[in-house]
């Protein structure tokens, strides 16, 4: 007789697919067998170790090159003036190629791999090259020879201890000025206020070297390099070293749902095919993002990105991954246009059982070679038993995403709040899948890109640019400030084992995210972060990031608890819900016109430990009655506030 699998003790309905979950299990398992792993993931992951430049003595060095379908690849670069004919490599077995370079390959030198197929020659980027450069007149890319020597790591990885409370970031636009903004920058500027505020993780995006910066990130041309928009290799690992030292662990963006059509940059045809590591035709399309995608069932791109993930762990000791486009893996129609109403989605013949496997080896290699580290899946299909180990019939993420969440208190900008649905709030903020954690988020990045809002520029729209002083009252804001203080605290304690916030919506940043492109000019003045408005002590932004700090240190307090929050009560016409977490009671009032009066336990003893409504946060109460252990009879929730209790 089997042994009952996890999830299905956790989550009895999903009985009818048993069968499907334990074929899924079989094909991992296969799948490993296929791939020769003998001892461990991690010595089967070592491409990095093989492929690209290495130097094989002081006085030569290999290269080697994975081509399947070429005739002939030669080697060219600063080192031999460019010569297509200088550096011939030869085949060796199973579609690879070599060359041995006598004397030096400099370092910060330029190369380019030339690959001929039926007659015809064309250039590429080597596949693992660790370092591009950017011709600043024609815009085209050269990989570069980097061999700096060993850097200097002071300190260990952090494996995160406590609930996670994640800083989403981009690079390139945390500065203050129009201009691509850079590692030693963000070290030296950002950092420290991140780390001020209390956030435990930094998610950083488009860390992977991509040729259209306006992608975000998200077509990736170079599976092994850091962005040389944003500096060295050297620079970014001095950026996770201090992170480390701050307590802060360094989560990157990772993206292998899909990779840019670019042929030159990227793997897309690299050998001349269009099937080498991606599916052929029309299958490696991806119709709504204009990019190309991997064939998972393939072992030579099991094999590719499996080595990325071991070098990303091992080269820049990070500390977890959030894989980018899950949901697009896990379907064959790429979840475009599906609701996932029923459970017979996820195990139906759309389901790409490859991609699953995919992920399953991810999840367990990172594991392997780093047992804290964190994966986050950014799936909203809501796939069972994403975020549970293989072994107990899942796909062995961490946490996922709550990505309902955010579309669901977008629309909350939109109505008045007398016609906001509580219950469905509720709902949206604490449904998970049997066993599994998420990720809590009132807002996602694509909120603040131009073309949709972030909430409070949804609330408040272009009042924020005449009256947001301090000595303005203006009804618009006082609104978005209250609601957004309101549905940001709900989150952080109600909707995730986990908090993410995107950079700068912490003070209410006021304007969207526009990269430099054809449409704007090729501007960058709106692809930014303006800080100096949370710092203006005459705006009123310094209130919402002083709730940010307060809020994130109550949370992050033992006494907040780690089980789940459990519903007191949600009272859909005076707009209130209540909830209890550890040694809190949540107490939040979003009626538009009239207070709330909370009646606690008349022989328990409470103390006001944060308010929505306190002055130092904007509001208009002196926030006074914190500074003691009151006996209640009663507590007011002003009208759209929120009252936090703890117990004695």
């Amino acid at each position: 007789m089997k042994t009952p699998l996890r999830i299905i003790k956790l989550d009895p309905l999903l009985k009818p697919y048993e069968g499907a979950i334990r074929t899924r299990m079989s094909y991992y398992s296969q799948t490993i067998n296929k791939l020769g792993v003998l001892t461990t993931l991690s010595d089967f992951a070592n491409g990095h170790h093989y492929y690209g430049f290495h130097q094989a003595d002081e006085h030569c060095w290999v290269y080697r090159e994975k081509a399947p379908e070429a005739d002939a690849l030669t080697l060219m670069g600063d080192f031999n003036g460019w010569d297509a004919q200088a550096c011939p490599m030869r085949r060796t077995q199973n579609g690879d190629w070599e060359v041995r370079v006598k004397g030096r390959l400099p370092h910060a030198s330029k190369v380019r791999v030339c690959v001929t197929r039926k007659g015809v020659r064309f250039e590429r980027i080597p596949l693992y090259i660790k370092r591009l450069w950017q011709n600043p007149d024609n815009g085209a890319f050269d990989g570069v020879i980097w061999n700096p020597g060993e850097y200097p790591w002071q300190n260990p990885p952090v494996t995160p201890k406590d609930r996670l409370f994640i800083y989403e970031c981009h690079i390139g636009m945390a500065g203050e000025k129009g201009a691509v903004s850079g590692f030693t920058e963000f070290k030296l500027n950002v950092l420290p206020y991140i780390h001020r505020l209390g956030y435990t993780a930094l998610q950083i995006m488009a860390i992977m070297e991509h040729p259209y910066y306006a992608s975000f990130g998200y077509q990736v041309s170079n599976f092994f390099a850091v962005s040389s928009r944003f500096g060295t290799p050297e620079e970014f690992k001095a950026l996770v070293d201090e992170a480390h030292r701050l307590g802060i662990a360094v989560i990157m963006d990772l993206v292998h749902s899909h990779m840019t059509r670019n042929t030159l940059e990227g793997p897309s045809e690299f050998d001349g095919t269009d099937y080498q590591l991606t599916h052929s035709g029309g299958l490696g399309d991806h119709p709504a993002w204009g990019t190309r995608l991997f064939h998972y069932g393939k072992p030579d791109v099991l094999h590719f990105l499996l080595s990325g993930i071991k070098f990303w762990l091992e080269e820049y000791r990070l500390d977890g991954f959030r894989f980018d486009g899950v949901t697009s893996m896990l379907y064959k129609h790429h979840g475009l246009g599906v609701a996932f109403g029923h459970y017979g989605q996820y195990f139906s013949q759309d389901t790409d059982s490859d991609a699953i496997v995919f992920l399953q080896l991810a999840a367990s290699l990172a594991k392997e070679i780093r047992p804290g580290c964190v994966l986050i899946a950014e799936d909203m299909s809501g796939m069972p038993g994403m975020c549970l180990k293989v072994n107990e019939g899942g796909i062995g993420f961490d946490y996922r995403l709550n990505m309902g969440l955010p579309d669901y208190m977008k629309s909350f900008a939109e109505t008045n709040e007398s016609h906001w649905d509580l219950g469905k709030l509720w709902y949206e903020l604490t449904t998970r899948r049997p066993g599994e954690k998420v990720i809590g988020y009132t807002e996602s990045h694509d909120q603040a890109l131009v073309g949709d809002k972030t909430l409070i520029f949804r609330m408040a729209d272009c009042t924020m640019y005449d009256h947001m002083r301090r000595d303005d009252s203006d009804p618009t804001i006082e609104r978005a400030m209250a609601l957004v203080k309101m549905l940001r605290l709900i989150t952080c304690a109600a909707g995730g084992d986990g908090y993410l916030n995107f950079m700068g919506n912490e003070f209410g940043h006021p304007e969207w995210i526009d990269f430099p492109r054809e449409g704007n000019g090729w501007s960058y003045h709106y692809c930014r972060r303006q800080w100096h408005l949370a710092q203006d002590t005459g705006l009123k932004y310094a209130y919402l990031l002083a709730f940010d700090k307060a809020m994130l240190r109550l949370l992050s307090a033992r006494r907040g608890g780690k089980k789940p929050a459990k519903c007191m009560a949600v009272l859909d016409r005076e707009k209130v819900i209540l909830f209890k977490k550890g040694r809190y009671t949540y107490v939040f009032n979003f009626h538009p016109d009239q207070p709330y009066n909370y009646q606690p336990n008349p022989t328990a003893r409470f103390r006001v430990v944060l308010s929505t409504a306190w002055a130092a946060f904007g509001g208009s109460v002196d926030g006074v009655e914190q500074m003691k252990w009151l006996s209640l009879t009663g507590i007011t929730a002003e009208k759209r506030s929120a009252v936090v209790l703890l117990d004695n």
